[in-house]
């Protein structure tokens, strides 16, 4: 459950995200990367000395986490964390901060403290998934309609397989109806909502990441059908029970035992307590841990597999779902099997991010240096400040205690080249991880992401690319290859015969990335004219009354009689009627996201009328402004009358198309 501000738009709520070899996208190939050629050797330069950084004790660790995490949150407004740390199969030190309950003041215990780790929980999700891989169950590259009791059509011939689910690349739209819900009962099991509806398949398989929670809820259910076991049973039986992980579960609503433990969720610490949420795709967010369990899951994968004599899988086994990497946009991180790089300090890092409505979570394990670090939040925070105090804790303590190299700066960019490559980034572009077929696609409309060029030609990135909080200060190291000077996050582009294809972001880069929306599509078209069509509909209805008004007060007859009366006032209605049906579009959609909750289907009859209203008003109103158009031409009526009348008529095309082109003029209630 990637929040979809860590998605960059639509992703923006502070959420996400193969093969055994490396394989190039092929409608992605790698950017050429040469430096330039060096006129003479350069005599070697010394290499800079870097300081001994400190050991990771716990005594170390413990001051470290305790001077930065009670500022950030309380800075961030926060109300409750847990951290773990573990190494060389020991855990170094376990901390809980704030409040598990900010009314009782209850502490955190990072033993018996539960929180919601969100996406972390498809990590759980992905082993087990890959204990029946390695018990020759479920195949990597075969059809998983093998496996299931539904089918998932085929893309152009082309099926899904269990490595394109454990990277991302099965080609789904995103689904987010029944998301989250509070109140138990009202949501149905995980295997019904899979059933229910199957979102559209956008990509060619194995070609474009774009972060699926029906993805990873599909191959939970996968595992439920291979081993004969319900999901909840099985984690708890093949990898909680051998781990000791003995207050975690999938579970919803909690056990009885687990209830008391529960830390309580918060939009802020001073705001709002929020319900515990019922995840609807459960593999993929439904784990409740402590951050004792947590330190248990992280040793078990750095053991290949194994913790206290305990094996869940064996190395070989860890090592394919550790190593085997999806190359889509070098040189940024890329997807494993579950896992997705967060590589950083020339350290191999594996890692995932998660989010729940009120619960901010991330996980990351340096294979090399045998080291985990556990993070998660019970509040999203200030305008989604958690997002801002997980990437800063992840990058300063592998700054403190794993430090690289300096990074380097410019590699033979020059000014003027730099400018030229940020000019072709310029413009709008959409995320791959996006809703296509259902109305939830005007979110594409009111969110596209715009590039631009700033002085000295440097790249400018909209502000929540600055993910710790910090505006991004772009320099570009390689060809199309930049470096944020203020983080560690660097952006890169896939360029094709002179223009740019695609671009993500490093923290991202693994499960999704940004793509050119179609002109038809593209908001710096789309919005300008939308705009002037709503304003010609706006100044149309509240011209109306007002010329009412100065005729009686002028004790004016109306020149038009008859038919021609008959078109000017159906004409008024129908423009008050295309802006009526287009705030209530607006509403909706500001409803559905004002509350995870509210996706669950409770406003599924308010979609269905507001589709039949689209049709009938939107169509309606462009039979009448062109008959209105007619009659204005045909007869005696002034210039301004004509020019206004074309006006209405190009209106109402204007809105006809963003009606088509973002599905609001369809019908269903599936998304």
């Amino acid at each position: 459950m990637r929040g979809a501000k860590f998605l960059i738009a639509a992703a923006l709520t502070v959420a996400g995200i193969g093969a055994a070899a490396q394989r190039l996208n092929p409608l992605a190939p790698p950017v050429t990367t040469e430096a330039p050629k060096a006129e003479a050797a350069a005599p070697a330069q010394p290499q800079p000395q870097l300081p001994t950084p400190p050991q990771l004790t716990p005594q170390d660790a413990n001051a470290w986490l305790d001077g930065f995490m009670p500022y950030a949150l309380a800075e961030a407004d926060i109300a409750g964390a847990v951290v773990s740390i573990v190494r060389d199969g020991q855990i170094v030190t376990q901390r809980g901060y704030g409040f598990a309950d900010v009314a009782s003041r209850r502490p955190v215990d990072p033993d018996r403290t539960l929180f919601r780790p969100g996406s972390v929980s498809k990590l759980v999700t992905w082993t087990a998934v890959m204990q029946q891989v390695e018990q020759g169950k479920i195949d990597l590259d075969a059809d998983v309609n093998r496996y299931l009791d539904f089918q998932i059509p085929p893309y152009r011939g082309q099926p899904v397989t269990m490595r394109q689910l454990l990277t991302h690349t099965a080609g789904f739209e995103e689904q987010i109806k029944t998301l989250i819900e509070n109140v138990p009962g009202q949501i149905p099991p995980y295997d019904a909502l899979l059933k229910r509806w199957v979102p559209h398949r956008i990509f060619a398989p194995g070609t474009t990441p774009a972060y699926s929670n029906y993805g990873t809820s599909l191959a939970g259910y996968i595992v439920e059908r291979v081993s004969g076991e319900k999901f909840d049973d099985y984690v708890e039986r093949r990898i909680f029970a051998p781990l000791g992980m003995t207050n975690s579960t999938f579970r919803q609503p909690l056990p009885a035992r687990l209830r008391p433990m529960m830390a309580t969720g918060y939009k802020q610490a001073s705001g709002d307590v929020v319900p515990f949420e019922l995840v609807g795709p459960a593999p993929a967010g439904s784990l409740s841990s402590t951050g004792t369990d947590m330190a248990r899951f992280m040793m078990a994968h750095l053991g290949r597999g194994e913790l206290n004599g305990q094996r869940i899988m064996r190395p070989e086994t860890a090592q394919l779902m550790h190593k085997s990497a999806l190359t889509m946009i070098p040189p940024l991180d890329r997807m494993r099997l579950g896992f997705f790089e967060t590589n950083i300090n020339g350290r191999e890092v594996i890692a995932h991010l998660g989010d729940t409505g009120a619960f901010h979570s991330s996980l990351h394990l340096w294979l090399n240096e045998n080291t985990g670090l556990y993070l998660s939040l019970s509040s999203g925070g200030d305008n989604g400040a958690s997002n801002g105090v997980r990437i800063g804790l992840f990058e300063r303590f592998a700054d403190r205690y794993f430090p690289g190299p300096p990074e380097r700066e410019a590699l033979g960019v020059s000014q003027e080249t730099t400018a030229q490559h940020a000019q072709l980034l310029a413009g709008n572009w959409i995320p791959s991880r996006r809703a296509e077929t259902t109305f939830l696609s005007i979110t594409q409309l009111l969110g596209q992401l715009s590039m631009g060029v700033g002085e000295n030609g440097k790249l400018v990135t909209p502000p929540q690319f600055g993910l710790t909080g910090n505006p991004s200060n772009w320099v570009e190291v390689q060809p199309f290859v930049w470096h944020d000077t203020n983080s560690h996050q660097r952006l890169a582009a896939v360029v094709e015969n002179g223009e740019v294809k695609r671009f993500s972001l490093s923290i991202m880069s693994a499960f999704t990335v940004f793509e050119r929306p179609p002109f038809y599509k593209n908001s710096a078209i789309v919005m300008p004219l939308l705009l002037l069509a709503l304003g010609i509909l706006l100044l149309t209805v509240l011209l109306w009354p007002t010329r009412w008004l100065v005729r009686r007060h002028h004790a004016a007859t109306f020149p038009l009689a008859g038919r021609e009366l008959l078109g000017y006032r159906l004409s008024r209605v129908f423009a008050l009627l295309i802006l009526l049906v287009l705030v209530g579009w607006a509403t909706l959609v500001s409803l559905l996201f004002a509350d995870l909750s509210n996706l669950a289907g409770a406003f599924d009859p308010m979609i269905l009328t507001l589709q039949l209203l689209s049709f009938v008003v939107f169509f309606g109103g462009l039979a009448v402004f062109v008959w209105y158009l007619l009659q204005v031409w045909r007869g005696r009526r002034r210039w301004t009358a004509k020019v206004w009348s074309v006006a209405l008529a190009f209106a109402a095309i204007m809105v006809i198309w963003v009606g088509f082109a973002f599905h609001l003029l369809s019908f269903g209630t599936n998304y």
